[in-house]
């Protein structure tokens, strides 16, 4: 059979939408692109609790090809990155292709293309992309008696407008994203507890508003904003990363990262007791750090409680711990969401011979050459993969990816071929080279992590969600790597003489 089309794409976030537009500029205009939600953005569409905003510059945080002129802060509120994937998806003509509301449920590889399952129909294409993005499934804690609340419970990631004034409100959690949202819920409950069960480093963030002219200069001579990214980049790359991937060498900037945060909560906080409960006992960069300038003061105030005895239970009424109960009308839950057990991958994908991806992974360690293929499974990419993260800004990680498709693609086509697989030798070699470098110079190795509970650690206590080389590196290899990596060939002839005369037959 003809597929049906060139490539289907899993998932109209940013990741997704990148993967579209390079495959469009390779040629491939006959794209499918399947989104579970009912509208394209990913996190940005998802996400609307109150508070939401990047937690990185939003100079960083956009295609370098496409930079956005109009953000109106430094760090910009998620409304401005809803709109600002619409004006993506709108320019490079992306929507005609889009389904929304559709759910893939699983693939397999086919002779010589892909068979998805989605929405209880079949579609098939030469290529599958996988961009279903890595905090996709919302994680719901395992407390006993959850389901016995009977206040009203919500997810960050469900958020729904509540009017919580007078209200009793607990959060459990304090990652970055209860950072921005527990500020936003002092503000109107009678009573705000917030349940951590891991403190995290949080820095000053210089959350300026950006003048009008600044703006209009942007966008009249955009290599100043190039220039703004690159500066942004630069000290992100120097702070956030070279003191985590580069621990062993450059130790003291993740000394000076920590130093920073300290000084940051000293200021806000001034109760020595409540300072200690803030303050993470690991070491930077083993859990995901941001910034903010009212989380910390937040705590000051006389309506909010601090608790870290862990919940043993939840009731109709309140929540239980070793401490007593709190009794609570609303219920926030910021627990993040299931990397490892759930979306790695988010559906079943099953590859020549039959191999089952997530089965594959889990037995034999989280592993994709470059972060974007894997041995076994023929003419596909998955974009969230092992090791793959890199940098700070998603948006590094995504244009890497563009980087090597557009290698890969340009290589297969010189050979007259349609079909690509990673070799097991480079995979191996890749992975071993990966494995060194966070055994030798990373702060997931050698710092101190085992209280930090982060996800960047897999079940098996591998941190292998980031790449841990420099994004300079990591650009470096998208554009450089072997070619002869990759085994290339065109469709089996018995396939292609089938195709033939079933053309000649519908003539």
């Amino acid at each position: 059979m003809t597929p049906q089309y060139d490539a289907i794409v899993v998932g109209a976030g940013f990741g997704g939408m990148g993967a579209a537009i390079e495959l469009k500029r390779l040629g491939h205009h006959d794209l499918l692109i399947l989104e579970r939600e009912d509208d394209l953005g990913g996190t940005w569409h998802v996400n609307r609790y109150p508070g939401l905003a990047v937690d990185i510059p939003s100079s960083t945080y956009s295609y370098s090809f496409e930079p956005n002129p109009h953000w109106s802060r430094l760090f910009a509120p998620g409304e401005e990155l809803k709109r600002y994937a619409e004006h993506v998806a709108d320019k490079y003509d992306l929507r005609p292709s889009m389904r929304f509301g559709v759910e893939v449920t699983g693939a397999a590889w086919r002779d010589d293309h892909w068979e998805v399952t989605a929405g209880g129909e079949t579609v098939t294409a030469r290529y599958l992309v996988t961009a279903t993005g890595f905090l996709s499934m919302p994680k719901t804690p395992d407390i006993a008696g959850i389901d016995t609340f009977a206040g009203k419970v919500v997810h960050t990631a469900a958020w729904e407008p509540t009017d919580l004034t007078g209200k009793r409100v607990a959060i459990i959690g304090t990652g970055a994203t209860a950072v921005q949202l527990i500020p936003e819920l002092a503000k109107s409950a009678s009573a705000l507890t917030v349940f951590q069960r891991t403190p995290i480093w949080v820095s000053p963030k210089p959350d300026y508003r950006i003048p009008r002219a600044a703006r209009t200069l942007f966008a009249r001579l955009p290599f100043v904003q190039r220039a703004v990214r690159w500066l942004g980049s630069s000290i992100l790359e120097l702070m956030m990363i070279s003191g985590v991937v580069h621990y062993k060498q450059l130790r003291i900037a993740n000394r000076l990262a920590e130093r920073w945060c300290r000084t940051h909560l000293h200021r806000q906080v001034r109760d020595p007791g409540l300072r200690r409960k803030l303050t993470p006992d690991y070491s930077f960069g083993c859990k995901r750090p941001t910034f903010s300038n009212d989380y910390f003061r937040t705590f000051t105030k006389p309506h909010v409680h601090l608790e870290t005895a862990t919940v043993e239970r939840i009731d109709a009424t309140g929540l239980v711990t070793a401490n007593g109960r709190v009794d609570v009308d609303v219920l926030v839950l910021a627990t993040g969401f299931d990397l490892w057990d759930t979306n790695f991958p988010a559906f079943e994908v099953i590859g020549r011979d039959g191999e089952d991806l997530g089965a594959w992974w889990r037995q034999n360690r989280f592993q994709a050459y470059e972060g974007v293929t894997v041995p076994g499974f023929p003419n596909y990419l998955s974009l969230n993969s092992p090791y793959s993260y890199s940098g700070l800004s998603y948006f590094t990680t995504i244009e890497c990816q563009m980087t090597h498709m557009r290698r890969l693609f340009t290589a297969m086509r010189a050979r007259n071929a349609q079909l690509f697989e990673v070799t097991r030798q480079a995979n191996d070699e890749f992975l071993e080279r990966m494995r060194t470098k966070v055994a030798r110079n990373s702060v997931f190795s050698l710092g101190q992590c085992a209280t930090a509970h982060s996800y960047y650690f897999n079940q098996h206590g591998e941190a292998t969600l980031l790449r841990p080389t420099s994004t300079i590196s990591a650009h470096r290899a998208a554009s450089r790597f072997p070619v002869e990596h990759y085994k290339y060939s065109p469709i089996p002839a018995e396939a292609h003489r089938a195709r033939l005369n079933g053309r000649r037959e519908s003539a």
